[in-house]
């Protein structure tokens, strides 16, 4: 299919407006802001610049919506000219990051030294490091040659922790010249310093940088987004614009469905918080099709141009029938205990499910405890609410901290002189400190599953996933280090517990659209490599069988009546189907529902 010739200036939203080197994307998971970055990089390529594009999300689907595979090095973007795409690899810059901290050492150093480093190289932490490591690169020049360099970062918790570790290292640094964490050795880092400080600079410059704040006409996107913003301008970069994705306009006001859609949407803006009312805004017409494969992307800023519909699976699109949340909800109650854990790509509605699933259990007679590991945990706003039998808590990144540099202290500090106390206190000041502090929150609430339930909202799946290879870590040394003394079974680890399925059940939630079915698969897959297998699919947000006549909400079912024939076809082991509501889910009655 040939390319249309270059967005006239009139349909370029203003963010692509004479627009700086560097387009940072960024929002919560789900409000199409790698659909938008992806579109905005082939724009620019057809203006005639020369356009480099780069996702920092370890969950990346860059590969899928642009149809070609992605390494860390540069790679063209058949079908349009001038191009480049990139995937910021965390195995492959950790890799990295590794081996140039090893050459860091110098000829001197022995190999019980190289070992003990790379040893402490070796975490979830470190692979944090090297992915901030390469983005930095980028930013302070590496990416000459280019016009244009536009991001596609991961979610936004992700990303704020990523771009506040400089400001914890820079702490770190000032006060700890000796020594080595999972940075590396410190005498080293100085010249790492003075990167990732130029880097932030050229991030917070306007001259040089837009960072483009993505959200949905959605009260809890819009949430995340003003928080996002305050967050950011806290980090020194305020410049910053507004982009609201997916506006709907229904072209019949005798459609039910369509015009609670609109109004939603209206009301969300109406109530949009005064931190993101002060912020440039460009506003994006909801589409019909999915965003995958450049054609896709190319109609994204073109009213009226769409690409083929894809097939229909059935009769009507209506898609095939699949039971509702309340028959998983009764098989996980037929249980005594254990632990559901609810995992998904950010915005596929993680936290309703997770708490609909409490509150069903509730209601059938257990006590539940709910929590999350999201930094940018939802669960208050969603619940809206209290239920006797529900106790509601999250993993405090600080609070986690404080309590386990308070236990290192009470225990290792016993009977160490002043120097060698403030050298311990100097050694949990690593940013490090905080990821090994989360996973003992994480590791008490899985085991805390042997005698009665908890339901567990996890982080974006990037965030989920370095979290889950810091319990392999554990495991691993767990099982080299003790077992040889303690004899086989007589350890368990959180690892152990999650392969366990009458312990464990995962649920993964997604949305029936190409891309969150395939970062399901994806996330699957990873599972599985880890020896641990999904208990079940949460479909969630379709319109099929809504009853809906508005033309392009029927397009749109269309693709979900393909996608959820995908899931049924060979991915999922049993799937559930929740169905698009007229009003959020919010608050106890509501929840209750979706699981009665």
């Amino acid at each position: 299919m040939p390319g249309p010739d270059p967005l006239p200036e009139p349909l370029l939203p203003g963010f692509l407006r004479d627009p700086p080197h560097h387009l940072f994307f960024t929002g919560k998971g789900g409000v199409g802001k790698t659909s938008i970055a992806c579109a905005s990089a082939i724009v620019l390529a057809e203006r005639g610049r020369r356009v480099l594009l780069v996702s920092t999300d370890p969950a990346s689907n860059l590969d899928e919506m642009l149809g070609v595979a992605l390494a860390e090095a540069p790679h063209p973007v058949p079908g349009v000219p001038g191009l480049e795409a990139l995937n910021i690899d965390p195995d492959a810059a950790a890799e990295a990051y590794r081996t140039r901290v090893l050459a860091q050492m110098g000829p001197d150093a022995g190999e019980t030294e190289r070992a003990s480093v790379r040893e402490q190289l070796s975490g979830a932490c470190t692979t944090e490091v090297a992915a901030f490591d390469a983005f930095a690169a980028l930013l302070a020049g590496e990416a000459d040659g280019h016009d244009h360099v536009v991001f596609d970062t991961a979610p936004t918790g992700h990303t704020l922790r990523l771009l506040s570790l400089p400001a914890a290292w820079t702490g770190f640094l000032e006060v700890n010249e000796a020594g080595a964490s999972c940075l590396g050795p410190h005498s080293g880092l100085k010249t790492q310093e003075a990167r990732f400080r130029r880097a932030m600079q050229a991030l917070g410059d306007a001259a040089t940088t837009a960072i483009v704040l993505v959200t949905r006409p959605d009260r809890a996107a819009l949430a995340e987004a003003a928080r996002s913003a305050g967050e950011l301008a806290a980090l020194g970069l305020a410049n910053q614009r507004l982009v609201v994705n997916g506006l709907f306009r229904a072209s019949r006001r005798d459609d039910a469905v369509a015009r609670a859609i609109e109004e939603s949407g209206r009301a969300a803006l109406a109530a949009m918080p005064q931190a993101l009312r002060v912020l440039p805004r460009d506003d994006l017409a909801l589409r019909g099709f999915d965003m995958v494969g450049v054609p896709a992307l190319k109609a994204l800023f073109r009213p009226g141009i769409e690409p083929p519909a894809p097939a229909v699976p059935s009769a009507g699109g209506e898609g095939p029938r699949l039971p509702g949340l309340d028959v998983l909800v009764n098989e996980l109650a037929a249980r005594d205990h254990g632990l559901v854990m609810v995992m998904g790509k950010g915005g596929v509605g993680k936290t309703t499910v997770a708490a609909a699933c409490a509150i069903g259990l509730v209601a059938r007679g257990h006590s539940v405890h709910l929590s999350t590991t999201d930094p940018a945990a939802h669960l208050d706003m969603t619940l809206a609410g209290e239920m006797p039998g529900l106790r509601v808590d999250r993993i405090d990144p600080k609070a986690e901290t404080e309590r386990y540099v308070a236990k290192v202290l009470e225990t290792r500090g016993r009977g160490l002189d002043a120097a060698g106390l403030a050298l311990l206190r100097e050694d949990l000041r690593s940013p490090c400190t905080e990821e090994v502090a989360v996973f003992h929150a994480f590791s008490r609430i899985v085991a805390a599953a042997r005698s009665g339930f908890v339901v567990l909202d996890t982080a974006p799946t990037g965030h989920t996933l370095l979290l889950m290879d810091a319990a392999g870590a554990y495991h691993r040394q767990m099982t080299r280090d003790l077992e040889p003394r303690l004899g086989n079974g007589r350890i368990v680890t959180p690892l152990m517990r999650l392969r366990d399925p009458a312990h464990t059940q995962i649920l993964l939630v997604t949305l029936p659209e190409t891309t969150p079915v395939s970062e399901a698969a994806a996330l699957q897959d990873d599972l599985r490599r880890a020896g641990i297998e999904p208990y079940a699919w949460v479909i969630n947000r379709a319109l099929t069988g809504s009853g809906t006549t508005d033309p392009l909400l029927c397009r749109r079912m269309l693709g979900e009546a393909a996608q959820i024939a995908r899931v049924q076809a060979g991915l999922a082991q049993r799937a559930v189907l929740l169905p698009w509501q007229a009003e959020a889910p919010v608050g106890i009655a509501a929840l209750r529902r979706l699981a009665a």
